[in-house]
């Protein structure tokens, strides 16, 4: 979310961030967001309703935005196929892996365990089934002999850190607003 709030401030960025919408205050994307300047909203995980329900809600706040896009940064659950549908292809996410390898989690730990030489990061438009949407993007980090997941992880994180905004900006300037 960092990553992609300060290439936003660049003059020639082809989109305005809305709000930094998640469901508890107390995250660093939050307290980075606030200390950008940019606006918060907060959608409380509501455990008494369905998972249907609860993205009814994060709809209505978004619907109150009147938001274009929807760009994923973080956020660790899986949408419901409604929601999906309701911004299809207008929902965008970034994995740390080179898809279609190594959907869900632990994909470090996977690729490892696999033996991998590449690895990496994709983003990619977000439909009903995990991971599945068209690719938008990729970047490839190597798998080093000496990697440990924490390794490999922080060279993934810092290559989409680089993609996710380049992607977006890609994107948002060769797509006209729905």
């Amino acid at each position: 979310m960092a990553a992609i709030a300060r290439a936003a401030r660049a003059d020639d960025w082809p989109a305005t961030l809305a709000a930094v919408v998640a469901h508890r205050a107390d995250i660093e994307a939050v307290t980075t967001a606030r200390a950008l300047g940019l606006p918060v909203r907060i959608v409380p995980l509501n455990r008494a309703l369905d998972r249907a329900a609860q993205d009814r809600e994060l709809a209505d706040c978004l619907a109150a935005e009147a938001i274009d896009w929807i760009v994923l940064a973080g956020y660790m659950r899986i949408l419901s196929p409604g929601f999906v549908e309701r911004y299809a292809g207008r929902i965008v996410n970034i994995h740390p892996s080179l898809l279609p390898a190594f959907p869900g989690l632990d994909t470090h730990r996977r690729a490892l365990q696999a033996g991998v030489m590449e690895h990496g990061a994709t983003v990619h438009l977000v439909e009903p089934a995990l991971a599945s949407g068209p690719i938008l993007g990729q970047a490839v980090v190597a798998v080093r002999a000496d990697d440990d997941e924490d390794s490999l992880a922080a060279r993934v994180r810092a290559a989409e850190h680089e993609l996710y905004p380049r992607v977006l900006r890609a994107v948002f300037a060769r797509t006209p607003s729905p």
